[in-house]
């Protein structure tokens, strides 16, 4: 699952490959923004923990990349 995150004030936002479920990325998301958590944190495929303080969020945006598209087929 593909998961963007935009931080308040930071020129570029971060893209991050998770194995979790839309539901379980949902919740987390959810939870920190109704100040349940301080901070959302997501682990991508390799295990690495992405953190971030859930009062410098600005959007969350989660969704299946999109494949490119090779050649000069119809659209």
């Amino acid at each position: 699952m593909e998961v963007k995150i935009g931080v308040q004030n930071a020129a570029r936002e971060l893209v991050l490959d998770s194995d979790q479920t839309t539901e379980e990325i949902t919740k987390a998301v959810s939870a920190a923004l109704r100040g349940d958590k301080q901070v959302l944190s997501l682990a991508d495929q390799s295990g690495r923990m992405i953190v971030v303080p859930a009062d410098k969020l600005a959007y969350v945006e989660i969704g299946e990349p999109e494949t490119r598209r090779v050649g000069f087929g119809a659209l």
